[in-house]
């Protein structure tokens, strides 16, 4: 995510490194390279002018401390206006009618359809609300069976009306069938359009005062760049929506929608969409998505996830366990399946400062859990739960044919499962292990390096 822009503004502030104050001429400079960096992130070049004249007024204004690097200082002042361009504070997503209707509008092919299964199923399992989806996309014939296949995957009802073609007729029943059914949460999928259409523009502004939603949420395809921030105005000087969906983000390596829409449009990005995953979907909180821009990584988001996956009590017996030398591939396993459900692995680490940088060419692939796995669900109970007895050539010539791999591969991830299992037990001794996130794992075995 946003990969060149991190690099680009990585260089920008090196112009600055080993300077011992700053002045007119390096803060000039680094300005230049910064402004280079955003046009070049699709961000329109009147944005990126004013932004550069901010950053620059503040930095020609403050006294560098002498614990803090002229450098540094940059980072800090880029920092906070890259959090105020993209809005300040995470906006509040609102659900207070009874029920609460959300509406999805965007173009055909931004992933509308998508998010609104992403967005049921993060109402359902993270605010425990009985959602209904409404599928008011009659013009697509895939749409709604679309919607449906999702509403199975997620367990989330959706309405539909198989003889109706009139969408704002579609979206009145469906809120009289959530209104009838005890449902907390509407959610209205409706067609992809085109702002110049002014027959699917006159629709959803119908539907729309139909309805009276909380929220119209506006989605975009955040790798069109500056096409999506003007597609977004042209949409809500029409529709007046709530909030932006940017999706597509894992595979935006620019970030000029992120940078630009809220300047443009005056509307606050409320949620971002990363992947095809069901589960890939995050409320957008524009200080975490700056440090994220800046290398910084984003601690508070990881802990999140952690904490989501990461049962307390449990993490609590399992530092019991590694304090007593007890941890066995029972405990690998489950904390490998844990790992896994927060995400991509490779993700999941540059969210952690200055990881981001390290790993760049590093490959992290998930086939390597997955053989892990096998590794261990080849072995019998008797086994998982008491490694030393691996130390049988016997036993490792088994699990090996047992999972299609050579003896020696699986020699050598029972020692550095031994390895880490010592690691975990002196880092136990030192207190760094354990808590709400589970223990901290260390070098995993069988990864590549």
């Amino acid at each position: 995510m946003f990969e060149s822009l991190q690099e680009r503004m990585d260089k920008a502030f090196k112009t600055l490194k080993g300077q011992g104050s700053i002045t007119e001429i390096n803060v000039a400079s680094t300005v230049k390279e910064i402004r280079r960096a955003l046009v070049e992130a699709d961000v329109n070049y009147k944005i990126a002018k004013d932004f550069t004249s901010k950053v620059k007024d503040k930095a020609m204004g403050e006294s560098v401390l002498t614990a803090v690097s002229p450098s540094q200082l940059m980072v800090k002042i880029v920092n906070d206006e890259l959090t105020q361009l993209m809005g300040g504070t995470a906006a509040p997503f609102k659900l207070e009618g009874k029920p609460a209707v959300v509406l999805m509008a965007g173009l055909q092919g931004s992933g509308k359809t998508t998010f609104t299964g992403k967005l049921a199923n993060y109402i359902k399992s993270k605010m425990g609300k009985k959602v209904l989806m409404a599928a008011c996309d009659v013009y697509r014939p895939a749409a709604i069976d679309q919607l449906h296949v999702l509403g199975e995957q997620i367990k989330v009802e959706v309405y539909s009306e198989k003889d109706n073609n009139n969408p704002v007729e579609i979206a009145k029943n469906a809120l009289q069938h959530a209104q009838n059914h005890g449902f907390s949460v509407l959610i209205v999928d409706t067609a992809g359009r085109l702002a110049i259409d002014e027959e699917m523009m006159v629709e959803i502004t119908n539907i729309k005062n139909t309805i009276t939603p909380d929220e119209t949420l506006f989605v975009v395809d955040s790798m069109t760049g500056q096409d999506a921030v003007n597609t977004a105005k042209a949409f809500n000087d029409r529709l007046d929506f709530d909030g932006v969906v940017l999706s597509k983000l894992d595979g935006d390596s620019r970030g000029g929608a992120a940078l630009s829409i809220r300047y443009v449009v005056d509307k606050p990005i409320k949620f971002i969409s990363t992947g095809e995953k069901l589960d890939k979907i995050d409320l957008f909180h524009p200080d975490r998505m700056a440090q994220r821009i800046l290398g910084m990584g984003d601690i508070v988001s990881f802990v999140e996830r952690a904490q989501e996956q990461f049962d307390e009590k449990e993490a609590e017996k399992l530092q019991k366990k590694i304090r007593k030398n007890k941890f066995d591939f029972n405990d690998f396993h489950q904390q490998l399946k844990q790992l896994r459900k927060m995400g991509n692995v490779k993700d999941l680490l540059a969210m952690i400062p200055g990881a981001s940088k390290m790993l760049k060419d590093v490959e992290i692939d998930e086939k390597d859990f997955r053989r892990m796995e096998a590794i261990i669900l080849s072995m019998t109970p008797y086994e998982r739960e008491n490694p030393e007895t691996l130390d049988e050539k016997s036993r490792r010539q088994r699990i090996a044919k047992g999972c299609g791999m050579t003896q020696e591969e699986i020699t050598r991830f029972v020692k550095e499962f031994n390895n880490m299992k010592k690691m975990l037990k002196q880092m136990s001794a030192l207190g760094l292990t354990g808590g709400k996130s589970g223990p901290k794992l260390g070098r995993l075995p069988f990864g590549r390096r």
